[in-house]
């Protein structure tokens, strides 16, 4: 298996969300989820609208007993795609979140892979991108904008803040300028 990377440039993200955005609803939600969440692709790919939608707004935060601690934030970007996609695609909450277009499933890995590399051919992104880089661009923006390592170590199910630091490729804890910016 060939190991992906982060998307680390913003521009290329913004790049990779304007495709998806064009492309499909469904397509540009996963996206958006994936890279704000740092939630699995298996676990993204097998949610249920009821997970996220509830009395006709989508959740606060991810119904989720697997990620529990800490809890999954639905942030406005990600709560306005949800939003979105289920204007467009008429779900229902016994729906999957990502339901395939041909099927009563959701759509398959290989699919969300076929996805993300096209985005990131119209991006222009070199390095090798696959349903993983959602988990590590989450991961990798987390810790240059300040989050804890222990908390992302937590959010990725990871046993050590040593193997998260090596998962995104950091020999050293601070060759990434890291941002504390309170903002209030």
């Amino acid at each position: 298996m060939k190991t992906v990377e982060a998307i680390k440039d913003i521009h290329k993200l913004d790049s990779m969300k304007r495709y998806l955005q064009q492309r499909s609803a469904r397509d540009y939600c996963l996206f958006i989820l994936g890279i704000n969440t740092g939630v699995r692709i298996h676990d993204l790919l097998n949610l249920y609208v009821s997970d996220v939608f509830e009395d006709g707004q989508v959740l606060p935060f991810l119904n989720s007993s697997q990620y529990s601690n800490p809890p999954v934030y639905l942030n406005p970007s990600v709560r306005q795609s949800i939003q979105s996609w289920m204007e467009e695609g008429s779900l229902t909450s016994e729906d999957h979140l990502f339901k395939s277009r041909k099927a009563n499933a959701p759509i398959t890995r290989q699919q969300a892979y076929r996805i993300l590399n096209e985005a990131a051919k119209e991006a222009k992104i070199e390095g090798p991108v696959g349903t993983h880089t959602l988990r590590k661009t989450f991961a990798l923006h987390a810790y240059r904008k300040g989050i804890a390592i222990s908390l992302i170590q937590k959010r990725l199910q990871q046993s050590s803040p040593a193997e998260t630091l090596a998962y995104l490729s950091i020999s050293d804890r601070y060759s990434i300028p890291v941002v504390l910016d309170v903002n209030l």
